[in-house]
């Protein structure tokens, strides 16, 4: 495993950071970590990134216990709020970071290259990082979390200003780094972009993680028909009954849950064959976004 933790607990005096967190992320897999404001989400980062220490549990990165200084050099991150130093040049920036990594010399300015030019400030490094926008100085702590080729990549709220086109591009170069075998554990509010880049997922609610899974386990469950019909009569809905499809109506209305994606059509076969007229049929499955409504409000568990 990537990472590993098992009852990771942090406190800080009487009040929870996180409590009893047990994950497990392999190789090559992008890695969704969601909760809302104050849950916990950063504490785990950090206490992963060695930044804090935790209380009780155990956690393994790349195999190694946290803090192992070898392990250090495989890892990239960019921090949510994070404020590098304004009088420098972008290239600046990157130059120092790569000194800080120790890479080779002949290494070194081939790799700034490489990542300017992935998250497009390629011609803007010569530029103060004061006078960048705030979607530029995402973009340049973005480029110093990948300047390592990092094996493990940590990304919280990589794309929060960004526009919905520097979001695709954030979102490629997670894809890219996945396609080459690497590791992304991503904190995003971006429930919908989540849903396209991860292949798990984890859920975290007061200090504590409260479901986890692939986002097919997550997003399983009944989907819902809703449907606008013409001509329902009493044999229609009976003929559904039979199906054990409940339904609701409300004059032309009618609401449907099927078990599988199979029984769409055969629920629109029934309807036309006991006279209905269907107007419109729009299937709606259990979105990550409505899972995670119902479990981080309170009483949603």
């Amino acid at each position: 495993m990537v990472i590993e933790t098992k009852y990771l607990t942090k406190l800080y005096g009487n009040k929870l950071g996180c409590q009893d967190i047990c994950l497990s992320v392999s190789e090559g897999q992008v890695f969704g970590f969601l909760g809302p404001n104050g849950a916990g989400k950063s504490t785990l980062v950090k206490i992963l990134m060695g930044l804090i220490t935790p209380t009780s549990g155990e956690a393994r990165l790349l195999g190694r216990p946290l803090g192992d200084l070898e392990v250090r050099k495989r890892i990239g991150f960019l921090p949510e709020n994070f404020r590098y130093q304004d009088w420098l040049t972008g290239y600046e920036l990157l130059s120092f970071h790569a000194d800080l990594y120790r890479l080779p010399p002949n290494r070194k300015e081939a790799r700034i290259k490489d990542v300017l030019e992935m998250v497009g400030l390629t011609g803007r490094e010569g530029h103060r990082i004061r006078t960048y926008s705030r979607g530029m100085q995402q973009r340049i702590g973005l480029a110093s979390a990948l300047l390592p080729d990092p094996d493990l990549l940590f990304l919280d709220e990589p794309t929060s200003a960004l526009d919905p086109l520097g979001r695709k591009e954030v979102r490629e170069i997670i894809l890219h780094q996945k396609s080459r075998g690497k590791t992304v554990f991503l904190n995003s509010h971006f429930l919908s972009e989540v849903e396209l880049v991860c292949d798990r997922v984890a859920i975290i609610k007061k200090s504590q993680v409260v479901a986890q899974g692939s986002l097919e386990e997550l997003r399983s469950g009944n989907i819902t028909l809703d449907m606008r019909v013409g001509g329902i009569t009493e044999g229609l809905l009976q003929a559904l009954d039979q199906m054990g499809c409940p339904h609701k109506r409300e004059g032309e209305k009618l609401w449907v849950e099927v078990a599988r994606e199979e029984d769409i059509p055969l629920v629109a076969q029934r309807v036309v064959q006991h006279g209905g007229l269907i107007y419109q049929l729009t299937p709606t499955g259990n979105s990550l976004e409505n899972l995670f409504v119902n479990l981080v409000e309170e009483g949603g568990e």
